[in-house]
């Protein structure tokens, strides 16, 4: 589901938020960085919920719905922990499709995942000489070198060998924090991997079972999901069939969303969260011309021209975004103006 000219609720004057019934948003790099908020997202998030559900989605496992919901009810968004969707609440989902109620798993985690797996009704190890029926593995800072070598060693035989399965919560590469960016549970999964040949199965975003888990806790009809990754929170959506905003504010920056594939191509792109409630200019293209409010840019042959750089960098990059989108070719076969790649964004 990519930026089109058809608007999914409205056209010309409408904001993102117009005809949603649920708004369904990410947490790092979306609503916080670290502990504190982002600019401008207690305050939007809160306007967002007028006569619409607000939930959350993560990835992140290292803590548990209750602890995430206290969190944010103290940035001001009162929250319940029946309001967080975590990627170990879908692990367990999954796993309780694998294995039998009440085996044995290796954990390779924090708070958050151990809490479901007990939740669950399944017993916890941490080693692999307990013979374990599964691994499940999530994300926590405490993470180190003797977790990661007890999943490898359970996890030596392959599945089809008889192995036993192994179930990531998620493999997002990296994390916002209040310092920067730094390495997300997928570089956890991918020295386990490394060691033992094997892939993950993987819970969370971008997978769907944590989208369509929200909806039916919600009872959506009409929702729109909030995330600043285009491989996990964007693609995962579009693979819902859920639109989605883009925000700047975490992960990804403006020259990621000029070359992102096919999948991964949200219904919005915004600077930050105010922007859900301003109206949205109606991208259009007209064969190799694009315009999102006064913006206009052009493909070229080659080249990425800017007609207009219209009122506001935004627009610009959603007019370029939608021009380079439509042609079907990757990044690397345009010469893009570097004024494209502006970021005047808010970051962590």
């Amino acid at each position: 589901m990519g930026l089109s000219t058809k608007r999914p609720f409205g056209r010309g004057g409408a904001t993102p938020l117009d005809g949603v019934d649920t708004v369904l948003a990410d947490l790092d790099g979306v609503v916080y960085a670290g502990a504190g908020a982002l600019p401008h997202a207690v305050d939007s998030l809160q306007r967002a919920r007028e006569g619409r559900a607000l939930g959350f989605i993560t990835n992140n496992a290292s803590r548990t719905d209750a602890s995430v919901a206290a969190h944010l009810s103290e940035l001001g968004i009162p929250t319940r922990p029946e309001d967080v969707v975590t990627s170990p609440q879908a692990a367990m989902r999954l796993l309780t499709t694998l294995v039998p109620a009440g085996s044995t798993v290796l954990v390779v985690g924090g708070e958050g995942l151990l809490t479901e797996v007990t939740k669950a009704g399944f017993r916890i190890t941490r080693s692999a000489d307990d013979a374990p029926a599964a691994v499940v593995q999530g994300f926590a800072p405490e993470v180190g070198w003797s977790q990661l070598a007890e999943a490898a060693y359970a996890l030596a035989v392959p599945e089809e060998d008889g192995g036993i399965p192994w179930i990531a919560t998620n493999t997002d590469w990296t994390i916002p924090q209040a310092r920067g960016i730094a390495p997300g549970n997928g570089t956890l999964v991918s020295a386990v991997h490394t060691a033992v040949g094997r892939l993950a199965t993987v819970a969370g975003k971008p997978e769907v079972p944590i989208f369509h888990e929200a909806v039916s806790r919600f009872g959506s009809q009409r929702a729109l999901f909030l995330g600043d990754r285009l491989d996990t929170d964007i693609l995962g959506a579009n693979r819902a069939g859920i639109p989605s905003a883009l925000v700047l504010t975490g992960i990804d920056r403006p020259k990621h969303v000029l070359a992102a594939p096919q999948g991964s191509h949200p219904t919005y792109i915004l600077g930050d969260l105010r922007q859900l409630h301003e109206p949205y200019p109606e991208v259009t293209v007209r064969g190799d011309v694009a315009t999102a409010g006064r913006a206009r840019v052009r493909i070229d042959g080659v080249d990425v021209r800017i007609d207009s750089a219209g009122d506001a960098q935004i627009d610009l990059l959603r007019a370029a975004a939608a021009a380079i989108w439509s042609t079907g070719r990757a990044i690397f076969g345009f010469r893009v103006p570097e004024q494209l790649y502006a970021d005047p964004f808010h970051r962590p």
